[in-house]
């Protein structure tokens, strides 16, 4: 049952990646998935179900420490991923969706709520009185490096890096 919910949810992330929400029906994620209709509406009775799914299956691996080297690498994991499977592209999606979604909209709330507390973690101890704060500002930078490398394309992440690595100082 997960494993074919999985297979679903990831033909559904492929297809809205390609062509966005709009433009993908649920022939679309059908054919794209080589299931059945039927198969595909036992798991969910709508697209939106779907792309709530697609939305709750994200999130990015946050670096291990607030350092230049597992900042530069987190960046570049978001670089490679929006260029090999345009995860920065679904993102930017999500985003607007939400924007007209409250489903969604709780969704991506909650993401960032996590990805903020896991950031507010790591903040050396020199600044946790700051670390909402800091938090806040790293979550801001790395979703504006997502947003343009979805818009822009392939980006280098080193200016990205500087200004998290600035924030994290002060």
């Amino acid at each position: 049952m997960d494993a074919r919910r999985r297979q679903i949810v990831d033909a559904a992330r492929a297809r809205f990646a390609s062509h966005g929400f709009a433009r993908t029906s649920m022939a679309d994620i059908v054919a794209e998935s080589g299931l059945s209709n039927g198969a595909i509406y036992r798991h969910f009775t709508s697209k939106d179900e779907i792309v709530v799914a697609v939305c709750e299956q994200g999130g990015e691996a946050l670096p291990k420490a607030l350092t230049v080297e597992a900042v530069e690498g987190f960046l570049e994991h978001v670089r490679v991923r929006a260029r090999e499977t345009g995860h920065a592209r679904l993102v930017a999606q999500i985003y607007a969706e939400a924007a007209v979604s409250p489903q969604l909209a709780a969704v991506v709330r909650q993401q960032l709520a996590a990805m903020r507390a896991a950031v507010a973690e790591l903040v050396p101890d020199r600044r946790k009185q700051h670390a909402e704060q800091i938090a806040e500002g790293f979550a801001a930078v790395c979703i504006s490096y997502s947003q343009q490398l979805a818009i822009r394309g392939d980006l280098d992440p080193a200016p990205f890096t500087a200004a998290l690595m600035a924030i994290v100082k002060g």
